[in-house]
């Protein structure tokens, strides 16, 4: 199976700010936080820290999604506090196309994204002509083209960047067909095409593991670092920084380590 090491990022991507509007002041209720998570890893890593902050005299909540838009909504709305589902070209893409102001209050972890396939075992068993299902959003497609890019399976323009699309595709020698779904749709397809490239937050839960059931896993050439988004204003506020460190502390490092021994989730801190 071909594999790519998984390499920490550097510092500067993990904690760096989006550019956003001016600050407001912080508008988090005193002693409450809701935190909006995708279930796996993000809300049971959210879930492991529940009583560290209630030590601390604040009362976290958890609230679940399953989609990449509504956490985001929810944030903007004030209908939440923060969230903790994407990495950080995600949220400065869905900034610029709605009108948003979110911010990074930290980065946490990386989930690879990965080349899956039930139907062989390899890159070179892939045929001419195979199907290959990428995420139809317009970073995590962008994403899943450089990762089969890195694969040397197309080439892609070089100005393409993180928002490629198959357009962009100026080699291609197997012939690769592709089917763009929605992410969370992606793990319920793999069965029907010859290989799925799927985010590790819905591989995760469908029982997929990037180091065994992977044909090929994103590197060290990955910007996509897990953050905690919260609105411009907000990350300042003591909860926000309390949030910020019980995540990124020696407890959740080692957890994840046991939880995830396949790197299917590496801590970024």
């Amino acid at each position: 199976m071909k594999k790519t090491a998984v390499i920490l990022l550097a510092f500067a991507a993990i904690f760096s700010f989006a550019g956003c509007s001016k600050k407001s002041a912080s508008t988090i209720k005193k002693g409450e936080l809701r935190v909006g998570a995708t279930p796996q890893p993000h809300a049971e890593i959210l879930n492991l820290v529940k009583d560290d902050l209630k030590a601390a005299g604040i009362n976290l909540t958890v609230i679940e999604f399953t989609d990449y838009v509504t956490p985001n909504d929810a944030v903007d709305s004030g209908d939440i506090d923060a969230n903790y589902f994407q990495h950080l070209p995600y949220m400065d893409s869905f900034n610029k196309e709605k009108g948003y102001h979110l911010v990074n209050a930290g980065g946490i972890h990386v989930e690879p994204i990965v080349l899956y396939s039930k139907k062989v075992s390899s890159l070179e068993q892939l045929s001419e002509g195979a199907e290959i299902a990428i995420p139809n959003d317009p970073t995590n497609e962008g994403r899943a083209l450089l990762l089969l890019q890195s694969a040397g399976l197309i080439t892609l323009k070089p100005e393409a960047g993180i928002t490629a699309t198959p357009l962009d595709i100026t080699s291609n020698s197997k012939k690769l067909k592709f089917r763009e779904i929605e992410a969370a749709s992606l793990p319920r397809v793999l069965a029907d095409v010859d290989g799925a490239v799927i985010n590790g937050n819905y591989a995760i839960p469908a029982g997929l593991s990037a180091e065994k059931d992977g044909l090929f896993i994103e590197g060290a050439d990955s910007p996509y670092v897990n953050i905690v988004a919260v609105n411009d204003g907000n990350q300042d506020a003591p909860e926000v920084k309390a949030l910020i460190k019980a995540l990124q502390s020696e407890k959740v490092k080692n957890w994840i380590k046991e939880r995830y021994p396949n790197n299917e989730v590496v801590a970024v801190f």
